[in-house]
């Protein structure tokens, strides 16, 4: 073979191998084409997400389906509604905008500020160990607070019910340093931080600087209330009694009335 037709069939072999290289790149070009053209579902955002806003509650009244083309998926993009756990929003994710998991984080990382949305305020209730439940008192526990007070304020007639309930513990009870204690006595030794709504901080705060009250822990499953009421000394001796004896006990109080 001549030095000539040696080059010819160098470049030829040459030539063939660019076509196959050309044909194989043009056949995945228009693969991957194809696949990014090809529509898939996704969650988006019905309605402004505010930031703070737990994955539970996401899932139950946030989201919709759509359908995207494959290369407009964001990274990150949900593929169940339920995915994102106990998560929360960590900044607010707008109206139409693909739900991923990036724009979430843990509520360990987040706090108690990540479980304050909307009318939601911590307040810290300072108070002694009964008061709080302090080492049964768990973060997360649901609480009642019944409340003791004058009524009129005046007057030595005692009224006790329930004020606020099923309030959220964002930080139960604990014990500061006893050295604190010791060098200020007057100061209570526990806290206790519950979530509650503006309107319900004022009525918390008003018994605990002007009765008594406890707080009451609730049911953790299948919670349940009996119908509102107050008691009095008139209301706790009359309970259950019937009219024959408090006819009789009203007769026995007046004969030894002097």
């Amino acid at each position: 073979m001549t030095y000539r037709l040696k080059n010819i069939v160098i470049a030829v072999a040459l030539a063939l191998v660019a076509g196959l290289l050309t044909v194989f790149y043009v056949t995945n070009y228009k693969r991957d084409i194809r696949s990014a053209e090809s529509s898939v579902t996704v969650w988006v955002a019905s309605k402004d997400i505010p930031a703070g806003t737990s994955g539970s509650e996401v899932a139950r009244g946030y989201l919709t389906k759509q359908q995207v083309a494959k290369r407009n998926v964001t990274p990150g993009a949900i593929a169940e509604a339920d995915q994102l756990g106990d998560q929360v929003a960590a900044d607010t994710i707008y109206a139409g905008e693909q739900v991923t998991t990036r724009r979430f984080t843990s509520t360990s990382e987040q706090g108690i500020r990540a479980q304050l949305t909307g009318n939601k305020r911590a307040v810290a209730v300072p108070g002694e160990a009964e008061q709080l439940l302090a080492g049964t008192l768990e973060d997360g526990d649901r609480v009642d607070v019944i409340g003791n007070w004058n009524f009129p304020e005046d007057k030595t007639r005692h009224v006790t019910r329930i004020v606020l309930r099923d309030i959220l513990v964002l930080d139960a009870a604990s014990v500061q340093d006893t050295s604190e204690k010791i060098t200020n006595p007057d100061r209570a030794a526990f806290a206790a931080i519950l979530a509650v709504t503006d309107a319900q901080a004022q009525k918390l705060w008003w018994i605990v600087k002007n009765g008594d009250w406890s707080l009451e822990l609730r049911p953790t499953t299948d919670a349940a209330d009996s119908p509102e009421s107050a008691e009095s000394a008139m209301s706790m001796l009359t309970d259950g009694i019937g009219a024959a004896k408090l006819a009789a006990l009203v007769a026995a109080e007046g004969s030894q009335t002097p």
